[in-house]
């Protein structure tokens, strides 16, 4: 399996899926977190997992590559409430392995996709 097929199945299930119970197929105990928010570890990361998953988030990838060992996906987050996130995920890979992840969120971008001064749309 290629990189970037490990992060859209990860994507699918988890995210989308909302099933938390394999992540350690995904993540590797040591995983970096570079998101302020969110612990380092497997650990860390599953705490995460499981109280996004409980807003019951919809993920609509927008485009997903890879570069070796990096894997970025960049998607629309529509969360079961309505409000709608950009969102771009950077992770290392290791060993078929999610090892260390970047991330920039756009929060709430309704508001912004109305009042847009040109016809390219937000995502």
């Amino acid at each position: 399996m290629t990189n970037k097929e490990l992060m859209l199945k990860f994507y699918d299930e988890v995210f989308n899926g909302w099933d938390t119970s394999h992540l350690d197929q995904f993540v590797r105990p040591d995983y970096i977190q570079h998101n302020p928010t969110v612990e380092d570890g497997l650990e860390g990361f599953t705490k995460f997992i499981e109280f996004f998953t409980s807003m019951k988030p919809h993920v609509d990838i927008i485009r997903c590559d890879e570069v070796g060992d990096m894997v970025y996906v960049f998607f629309k987050c529509t969360m079961g409430n309505g409000m709608i996130n950009k969102v771009v995920d950077m992770y290392r890979i290791e060993d078929g392995k999610l090892a260390e992840h970047w991330d920039v969120v756009e929060h709430d971008v309704a508001a912004k996709m109305a009042a847009g001064k040109n016809s390219h749309g937000i995502f």
